[in-house]
């Protein structure tokens, strides 16, 4: 896949990447097709019966656009890794029939010699009928930034990948960034919460769906309408710096579902409340939403990941230093005891939980009944 890519005018690049409309449509469809053969190739690695030795799209490209030689041994590593994790899952008794990936070039910037090209991924698993209870499919968008390099000749190798979601655990992502610790007042004395096991089977914890006061249907009928659109009553905390939408998100479902506003200080865990105008630290920060949930008794920690159903709420601590990194929703549960989470930050829905203990084996896991 070689297509003709001029060099492109200099262009003084601003903090974010903003498209420039003298980047000719050739050069741009190009840096697309080989974006698109990134993602889609890390997608395959994970669906069942793929033959490891079926020969990557990448390596279709060569002269005027391809891989450095430092981002193929990446990639090589990443789809080792996603092969991987295709067999732990296989292990728990989940596997993917198909998968579709697609990739939307959002803006071209140029300075010099050097092309920052930001795109929008978007990807489809189809569920393997292994138990006959699975979901039809899972799906999420991401966004990442690619960096291109030009020699004199006009030929660009793609040298750097960076997934610029604030939320992490995309399917078929490998990458572990780094997570901001979130620092805990001296004076301050909010409760910790327990570590949920993700062994298999769990022990029975049935959910009562109804008489609650609660609406977990339309907990999870709000998930499944905004996983991937945002509602606009909302402020939206998906982007550089903003922290990530993940938190912010589950609260809008629960309170679609009956939970009802504390108001008070922003800063106050013992307070929960979000607006269009102003949002409580518990409502968009994943500790705080875990400090206020277990004080106001609004919900109960679970032993196992596995004992959670619609509407309840796990999280995650990626590298266990006791700072949760990321909040989910449960959107559906199988027969055979699995749940299903939706979320954003990067935009997911109905993936499961065995996906996730398999994609991350040595995270902490939280779960709370609500």
């Amino acid at each position: 896949m070689v297509a003709g890519v001029a060099l492109l005018p200099n262009w003084s690049a601003g903090a974010a990447v903003t498209d420039d409309p003298t980047v000719d449509t050739a050069t741009k469809a190009t840096f697309q097709k080989l974006a698109d053969a990134v993602f889609t190739d890390r997608t395959q690695a994970l669906v069942g019966g793929a033959s490891e030795s079926r020969k990557q799209r990448t390596s279709g490209f060569s002269g005027d656009v391809r891989l450095s030689g430092t981002q193929s041994r990446q990639e090589d590593s990443a789809l080792s890794q996603l092969r991987g994790r295709k067999s732990r899952l296989a292990a728990l008794g989940e596997q993917y029939s198909a998968g579709s990936t697609s990739v939307k070039l959002d803006a071209t910037q140029v300075k010099g010699r050097r092309a920052t090209v930001a795109v929008t991924e978007t990807t489809s698993l189809t569920y393997k009928k292994v138990t006959g209870n699975e979901p039809p499919t899972t799906g999420f968008q991401a966004h990442h930034e690619l960096t291109f390099q030009a020699d004199r000749g006009g030929n660009w190798q793609l040298t750097r990948i960076k997934d610029t979601d604030e939320g992490y655990l995309a399917v078929n992502q490998v990458a572990k960034p780094e997570v901001a610790k979130v620092e805990v007042k001296a004076d301050d004395s909010p409760p910790d919460a327990p570590r949920a096991a993700t062994t298999r089977p769990a022990p029975a914890k049935p959910k009562t769906l109804t008489g609650t006061g609660y609406d977990y249907k339309a907990m999870v009928a709000y998930a499944t309408k905004y996983w991937s659109k945002y509602n606009t009553e909302y402020p939206d905390f998906n982007g550089a710096g903003a922290g990530g939408d993940c938190t912010n998100f589950v609260s809008q479902a629960l309170k679609a579902g009956g939970w009802k506003h504390v108001p008070g200080y922003t800063n106050d865990f013992h307070k929960w409340f979000g607006t269009a105008d102003i949002q409580s630290d518990s409502f968009v920060g994943v500790n705080e939403f875990s400090w206020f949930a277990l004080s106001s008794k609004r919900v109960t920690s679970l032993a196992n990941v596995y004992q959670a159903d619609i509407g309840d709420v796990i999280q995650m601590d990626f590298n266990k230093d006791g700072s949760k990194d990321h909040t989910m929703i449960v959107t559906k549960r199988d027969a055979q005891g699995v749940p299903y989470v939706t979320y954003h930050s990067t935009n997911t829905y109905n993936r499961s939980v065995a996906s996730l203990v398999a994609s991350y084996p040595t995270a902490a896991f939280y779960a709370y009944r609500t």
